[in-house]
């Protein structure tokens, strides 16, 4: 028997039909993806659907899978947010990446002027839950001077109680996230920040496992560019990548550039910790989806080299990298699975956000943001709340 839309709204229903569909969680073959106001309704067989349905066939060996979900998007489009830390700087950043796939995205704002974080902050509580924008990423600026990477010295702090009534504010901004180093806020910082719902990382740190794991203990549950700006692990100092391989209560985001960390190490990534706790993130800069080769970042000129963004000491500076370039990354340098690619790249950001439950997959009750891919995992179109991104 047929599905059959609704009386009266068809006008709010589609289906999409492809060669696979991907949910998140298993493989659909010559299937179609019913979508009723935005939201998916089910993924049935393509002789199970009605010819009342506005359908649209992609192309022979198209594969839709979860729209991908970034939690590191410093730019995209010539624009950087720290910048432009305004509503239009971040919808035009979002609208940059989403040719790449990306549905969702937390706009990242790195250490900078208290001035600069709180206008992020209210302009990510403009648009949270529109546009492709859940929230802001506030990557520093309580971080290790040991460990700046591209952050600027005289805009790193330590900090003290009262900095949590001005950061507290990301509370009220959709999902949200800090990245700070343990061992520079005090004892309960942690804490007070994770108990009122944002997200709480460690990145550009120096943290000792027991400090590390005293703040996953207060409620810190993830790691910001495993490896990077972090001491390496060795033999006898576990470190925080010792802690973050182990500890399951960790959601490590890595950047799948091929340059920031070694194929062969995320593999052995891949290997060892639980693959639902790994998640792919771009980290991206202006340059993507521009022509550019240099960008300023905050006084200093950054060149684009190889594929590289550096400064000109040769400081990493954020990646020239797509969430589309890195599934394909992970399957074509890394060798995973495409389904443990596709979920690193949507349902297991969503998990950490604590938003899997609407978005990051394609069950019934899931908002409609879907990618189109081709065989070589080239992004086709993409699909926000059910219709074409513009």
């Amino acid at each position: 028997m047929g599905l059959e839309p609704a009386e009266h709204a068809q006008t709010h229903q589609s289906a999409i039909s492809a060669d696979r569909i991907f949910d998140g969680y298993r493989w659909h073959n010559n299937a179609v993806i019913l979508i009723d106001r935005g939201v998916v309704q089910c993924i049935a067989p393509r002789d199970q659907t009605s010819g009342d349905w506005r359908t649209e066939v992609m192309p022979p060996g198209t594969m839709l899978a979860p729209g991908f979900i970034d939690l590191q998007v410093n730019g995209g489009g010539g624009i950087l947010l720290n910048d432009e830390p305004t509503p239009d700087a971040m919808c035009a950043i979002a609208r940059a990446h989403r040719r790449y796939g990306t549905t969702s995205c937390l706009p990242t704002l790195i250490s900078d002027t208290r001035v600069k974080a709180t206008a992020a902050i209210a302009a990510a509580k403009l648009l949270a839950g529109t546009d492709g924008i859940l929230g802001l990423h506030l990557e520093g600026p309580f971080i290790s001077r040991l460990r700046p990477g591209i952050h600027r010295g005289d805009c790193i702090l330590s900090a003290t109680r009262d900095d949590l009534d001005w950061l507290g504010e990301l509370s009220t901004v959709g999902s949200s996230m800090v990245t700070l180093a343990p061992e520079c806020v005090p004892a309960g910082f942690v804490k007070t920040l994770a108990s009122s719902g944002i997200r709480v990382s460690v990145g550009h740190s120096e943290a000792t496992p027991d400090t590390l794991i005293r703040a996953i203990d207060e409620g810190l549950s993830g790691v910001t560019h495993l490896f990077n700006a972090m001491p390496p692990m060795n033999a006898r100092e576990p470190g925080i990548v010792g802690v973050a391989l182990t500890d399951e209560r960790l959601t490590a985001g890595i950047i799948l550039d091929g340059i920031h960390v070694d194929p062969l190490v995320v593999r052995a990534v891949f290997s060892s910790k639980n693959r639902s706790n790994i998640a792919l993130v771009s980290d991206a800069m202006p340059t993507v989806g521009t022509e550019q080769d240099h960008f300023e970042l905050m006084g200093r000129q950054i060149q684009l080299r190889h594929g590289r963004l550096v400064s000109e000491n040769g400081t990493l500076a954020g990646a020239h990298l797509d969430m589309a370039s890195a599934v394909k990354n992970a399957v074509t340098l890394v060798g995973t699975s495409l389904d443990d690619a596709l979920r690193a790249a949507s349902l297991v950001p969503a998990r950490f956000l604590g938003i899997e439950h609407h978005r990051g997959r394609l069950s019934a009750g899931a908002r409609a943001d879907i990618v189109a891919l081709t065989t070589n995992l080239d992004v086709l179109t993409t699909w926000l709340a059910g219709k074409r991104a513009k």
